[in-house]
């Protein structure tokens, strides 16, 4: 019941004709009830993940390289990143994309979980203090896929950031136009010429810092590509900011 209702909380920004104080109502009913881990069962009072559950989530080593959040022995800049400088100058990384965030982030996307965005959105804005930035550009979707999904899931991790550190999100000026296969079903070494010429952008963003945010990097193809198309479009600094990164094969 509890998740039920933190889905339909959720659903709300999409819903103008309910009011603010429709909102509050519900939400104070969410937090009279509680709620079964969605991992173990387990009673987890409000929150949507136990404690434990919480705890044993796969996490980052400590080290990375501060461009592409890959592990390295003394936290430095990795050797590919000194060869081919990615388009964006910093990665930041909630967790370890493996077992069972993996299953959460997929029960997210595609099972309309959004209640999950609520949870993954302030973990990612924890990861913010003391980074400047004026913009949010959550990564865009065709509108195929878009329609087909129902919802953007990098707009709606986005939210939550958005609320926490009052960063206006811009959700038009970049625009997906290419409909190509998923990253996912492609095998690493062709994700970034799948992903090339896929976005074209409407904003002057000279001088600005942007943020931009998705929910899984592998290998990063597709906000590197995004990020090349903003730099073109005159942005000062990019930052990524993502829920999971997945450890790239040696």
């Amino acid at each position: 019941m509890l998740l039920w209702i933190h889905e339909f909380v959720t659903s709300l920004p999409r819903m103008p004709i309910l009011t603010q104080t429709a909102r509050r109502i519900l939400g104070s009913c969410a937090g009279l009830l509680t709620q079964d881990c969605l991992l173990c069962g387990a009673s987890s009072g409000a929150s949507l993940i136990c404690s434990a559950c919480e705890a044993d989530l796969p996490q980052l080593p400590v080290r990375l390289c501060p461009r592409c959040a890959l592990p390295t022995p003394a936290g430095e800049i990795c050797g590919r990143c000194l060869a081919k400088p990615p388009h964006y100058d910093l990665t930041l990384a909630a967790l370890r994309y493996d077992f069972p965030l993996d299953k959460l982030v997929q029960s997210f996307k595609y099972g309309h979980r959004l209640a999950l965005a609520g949870y993954f959105g302030r973990r990612l804005a924890a990861l913010l203090v003391g980074l400047p930035a004026e913009l949010i550009v959550p990564m865009p979707l065709h509108p195929l896929r878009l329609r087909a999904r129902g919802f953007n899931q990098a707009l709606e991790l986005a939210r939550p950031v958005s609320k926490a550190w009052r960063i206006p999100i811009d959700r038009q000026s970049c625009q997906r136009i290419r409909h190509t296969p998923a990253q996912a079903d492609l095998p690493w070494r062709e994700r970034a010429a799948n992903i090339r010429g896929a976005f074209q952008c409407s904003a002057d963003f000279t001088g600005k810092r942007l943020l931009l945010i998705d929910d899984v990097m592998t290998t990063g193809a597709s906000l590197d590509e995004l990020a090349r198309v903003v730099r073109l479009h005159g942005a000062e600094q990019v930052t990524l900011l993502v829920l999971a990164r997945a450890l790239a094969p040696a």
